[in-house]
């Protein structure tokens, strides 16, 4: 950056009126990643962004270890060069992510206003999220153990709220933790939709988002007692009983072999047209088949 033709080296500087600034951007890296033909489940698409609905299983974005076969990848391939470049070469488009393992809804910018737009939604928290988990236990307010958690209270309507600082994990760097000095500050919130079980011990809720930290309801949930089914690093092991749920039911939730989360609708203004747009997805072949079997179970 430059002020009246000087290089500016002081930070502390102060511009006045009529000075001249010039600042001068690096031009956009090429992007060594390459497009790849796969098969993407399009919910929305326009000049400025598109909706996708990921499946579990796809990362969002390479990363080492995980070189391709990625979302990227095949927006690469489904928008050719019309992707924003604001994410940088190793994230062209991506304003933000889900999990591999968690499927749903993700928009997309493609080109710099569009993510600049929605970034700025991100960023003030404006963006509506809202989730489907299939977790141990029924979150309620009557419950003591719940009204003894530090972080967890509840507002009208049943609406469990978990307020509380994550950060990386002091011993594994995978794992996100709950702290409440330091970290970055989460707002979860969850409602029971359905419950399984006699008595009940399994539940489908739905968890919206104040804030977007990475595995912030894998890990609110956690801290709340009510892990998510099939989560290997969150959820713990838990051994259902078959009085309760009967042996097909529990023997469909042992083998349930990824996070039952899923990113069921997404809804934000579009960054150029101003106008407000609002997606949902069904839930994917192997939750919807899950609660049917525990549905199936309770009615019998």
């Amino acid at each position: 950056m430059k002020v009246n033709g000087a290089v500016a080296s002081n930070p502390k500087a102060k511009v006045a009126e009529g000075d001249l600034v010039q600042i001068v951007l690096e031009a956009a890296e090429e992007s060594h990643i390459q497009p790849q033909e796969i098969a993407l489940e399009v919910v929305y698409e326009d000049e400025a962004l598109v909706v996708v609905n990921k499946p579990a299983g796809m990362v969002v974005h390479p990363a080492p270890g995980t070189p391709d076969g990625t979302l990227v990848n095949a927006l690469m391939h489904h928008c050719g060069t019309s992707l924003s470049g604001v994410g940088g070469v190793a994230r062209p488009g991506i304003v933000h992510r889900i999990d591999k393992d968690t499927s749903g809804l993700l928009v997309v910018a493609k080109s710099d206003v569009a993510h600049h737009g929605l970034a700025a939604q991100f960023e003030k928290h404006t963006v509506e999220r809202h989730y489907r988990a299939l977790v141990y236990g029924v979150p309620d307010a009557s419950d003591p153990r719940l009204r003894g958690t530090k972080g967890v209270s509840f507002e009208q309507g049943g609406v469990m709220k978990i307020q509380t600082q994550l950060a990386r994990h002091k011993h594994d760097r995978q794992r996100q933790a709950v702290f409440f000095e330091g970290g970055r500050h989460a707002v979860t919130r969850a409602r029971v939709v359905e419950s399984f079980g006699s008595p009940e011990s399994l539940s489908l809720v739905d968890c919206w988002l104040e804030t977007g930290r990475t595995h912030q309801i894998r890990v609110h949930m956690a801290h709340a007692g009510h892990g998510l089914v099939g989560d290997p690093v969150y959820g713990g092991k838990r051994k259902l009983s078959e009085k309760a749920f009967g042996a097909g039911a529990a023997a469909a939730v042992k083998g349930f072999d990824r996070q039952a989360l899923h990113a069921a609708s997404l809804g934000f203004e579009h960054p150029v047209s101003g106008e407000m747009l609002r997606f949902e997805a069904e839930l994917p072949e192997d939750m919807a088949a899950l609660i049917a079997v525990l549905a199936s179970e309770r009615a019998n």
